[in-house]
């Protein structure tokens, strides 16, 4: 047993149980949260987890528990494995109990999570001194495959990661690598956040096939057969909208196109193409119903900040309007009110120079 540091698992969901179990394997202390028992006594009653493909073995957990100030106290890192719409709530949940030198890392933050993070340990008065940090990206591929059972079907070679403010990344890098040494440093979170590629295609490709994943109940190849010509037209609009909010704020986002070819080596002269040619998106399917994630969280934690702060920076977002609308209707809620605007991540009424600021170098006072 690796006694150097503990690590901090909050969520048992698909995610949560793999790295946990993960983390176990490779000699660490960990303990596992979840808000809900029902999810985790299992667990509890095995006293840890059931492991199979890239890793496997038995991986006993510390501590498996509902009981945040349990979980998180003397963890050196706070992995948080939710939904992006968790965010919020987990930090205000914790806030009374963090101590100083911990370190939070949100799995993946998807757009603004660590902003929003620091800002609701700001409003909750919290005054441990803490880093947050956020991955780009989740490490895993990986499904729970029976009671205290789960599977790692792929681990990512890469995954860059970014603190607030970021000469604080290096520190995180450090610490993460000691147990997972794919974890790259990213210049700062507004990289992380707008590369968020979820963003451009998860709601735009559920959206305008809602008709067919309702009519099917997603039987047909989510990328392949539901991204036509037409519909890939769209989707460029929504990332070139990304893209540009990116530059409004001084960062250079990467485009869709370029993020196929470097994850999947697919290529193409437009965004169709190259979705066409990506050989790791034949046989995925489409959701089983627009009831999803990929719009339940890709809408109010990816789209709503991009929107959000476009419009405090006058760059306009009309395509990423029209989804986030859609959305709405389609789900009968105001993913405006609820999603991630410049208010809930502490930028409303700042110059890019003090949003810079607060994120690349020192907090404005």
């Amino acid at each position: 047993m690796n006694e150097e540091f503990t690590f901090a698992v909050l969520g048992a969901g698909h995610g949560g149980q793999a790295l946990a179990a993960y983390l176990s394997l490779k000699g660490f202390q960990v303990n596992l949260f979840n808000r809900t028992p029902e999810r985790i006594n299992s667990i509890k009653l095995m006293g840890g987890m059931q492991v199979e493909g890239e890793i496997q073995g038995f991986a006993p957990l510390a501590l498996v528990t509902s009981d945040i100030e349990e979980a998180v106290r003397g963890a050196k890192v706070i992995m948080v494995v939710l939904p992006a719409t968790g965010h919020r709530y987990i930090a205000e949940r914790m806030s009374n109990y963090l101590e100083d030198g911990q370190i939070i890392v949100l799995n993946p933050g998807r757009t603004g999570g660590a902003l929003e993070v620091k800002q609701v340990l700001k409003e909750r008065e919290c005054r441990a001194k803490v880093i947050v940090a956020e991955a780009q990206t989740f490490i895993f591929a990986s499904r729970i495959s029976g009671p205290a059972q789960v599977k790692i079907f792929r681990i990512k070679n890469s995954v860059p990661v970014a603190a607030i403010p970021a000469h604080q990344t290096v520190e995180v890098v450090q610490t993460l690598r000691k147990a997972l040494p794919q974890f790259v440093p990213e210049d700062n979170v507004l990289k992380t956040s707008f590369n968020n590629i979820g963003a451009v295609f998860h709601p735009t490709i559920t959206i305008l096939n809602a008709g067919r994943i309702e009519n099917t109940h997603g039987e047909f190849d989510y990328y392949i057969e539901g991204v036509t010509p037409s519909v890939a037209l769209i989707l460029e609009e929504v990332d070139k909208e990304r893209v540009k909010v990116g530059e409004s704020l001084g960062i250079r986002a990467i485009t869709a196109r370029e993020w196929l070819y470097s994850a999947y080596d697919a290529h193409g002269r437009n965004l169709f193409e190259a979705i066409q040619n990506n050989p790791g998106y034949y046989g995925i399917k489409a959701p089983p119903t627009v009831f999803h994630r990929y719009i339940t969280e890709d809408v109010p934690a990816s789209l709503v900040p991009i929107s959000s702060i476009g419009h405090m920076l006058e760059t306009p977002t009309p395509t990423i309007d029209a989804m986030i609308h859609l959305a709405c209707i389609l789900h009968g809620r105001n993913y405006w009110q609820e999603g991630r605007t410049v208010e809930k991540l502490g930028l409303k009424g700042l110059s890019v120079k003090e949003i810079r600021e607060l994120v690349v170098m020192e907090e404005t006072k």
